[in-house]
């Protein structure tokens, strides 16, 4: 059979402009990134999956984790095309989800102090020191036309620092950047970008869902393994960017059924061009979006 017929094409990514605004912020905004109507359906999914959970107060912050297995009608975000392109430009054929999470932050006075997110490279920056190893997706299904209403806050180019001097406290800061944005828009962000969480003063409940994705060989933050009955139920790129494995060092060279997680979104192929056929396929290097990229700006 054709591999066309077999695989997916990798949705679309990061633009030029797009990536250039990433690494100088560590932040991008993307309104009208869903529907009326997708806003609709998440809301009330959220909605029932709070109503069902005994330890649910609708007076109180409610954020549970991996909410794609723990409530399945949000398995489908796992492989979004809306927003997956973004991940896998990053990294390829290791793309993994790191962590899954709904949050619903009522008029409660609760707030989140300064901080950046996920795995970082120890010591920072020597590793990695610039892109991210872990990439936090966000869609925000709650208008926040003003500020006090649980918005978030980033300190736009923060991600370039390692050390912050206001870690910690819940400062308003001098070039922070507190999000207002209509519902429907969905933001990514560096793991290393500094970020706090206002009180919401108002009337309305926030609602927001987050996906963070990262390298394959980094360790799942809300899960250790799915259930094999559910990992069942997902297509093909789902239960690989779950990477779910009996076996640790699997994250770090995925099993050759793995291979390749999405053919190239420009050539259709599940290969680059340059590498030697006679190699298994799982075994060859291929390049992501992002090292192309930095590769073609480096002649």
């Amino acid at each position: 059979m054709d591999e066309a017929e077999v695989y997916r094409k990798a949705p679309p990514g990061f633009t030029d402009e797009q990536w250039d605004t990433f690494m100088e912020d560590g932040f991008l905004i993307i309104e009208n990134a869903l529907t009326e109507d997708e806003v609709g359906r998440y809301v009330e999914m959220i909605d029932r999956c709070a109503a069902n959970d005994p330890k649910y107060d609708l007076s109180k912050h409610f954020g549970p984790n991996n909410v794609v297995e723990r409530y399945p009608e949000f398995a489908e975000l796992i492989d979004h095309d809306r927003h997956i392109g973004f991940g896998y430009d990053l990294y390829g054929e290791l793309l993994k989800l790191h962590i899954s999470q709904i949050f619903m932050r009522p008029k409660d006075g609760n707030h989140n102090m300064w901080h950046p997110d996920g795995a970082r490279a120890v010591p920072y920056g020597v590793f990695v020191p610039e892109l991210p190893i872990q990439i936090k997706v966000s869609y925000w299904l709650t208008d926040l036309p003003e500020a006090g209403m649980g918005n978030f806050v980033c300190m736009p180019g923060s991600h370039r620092q390692q050390y912050f001097d206001h870690y910690d406290t819940h400062d308003s800061v001098p070039g922070e950047l507190i999000l207002r944005v209509p519902k429907g828009t969905m933001t990514l962000m560096h793991c290393n970008t500094w970020h706090r969480v206002e009180s919401n003063n108002s009337d309305k409940v926030r609602k927001n869902i987050f996906l963070a994705y990262c390298p394959s060989w980094i360790c799942e933050a809300d899960r250790h393994q799915s259930d094999p009955e559910w990992l069942g139920s997902l297509n093909r790129e789902q239960k690989i960017i779950m990477r779910s494995y009996n076996s640790g060092y699997a994250r770090t060279k995925p099993p050759a059924e793995d291979f390749p997680l999405f053919l190239d979104r420009e050539t259709d192929e599940a290969a680059d061009p340059d590498s030697n056929p006679q190699i298994a396929l799982h075994r060859r290097k291929r390049r992501t979006v992002i090292e192309r990229r930095m590769e073609s700006l480096a002649v």
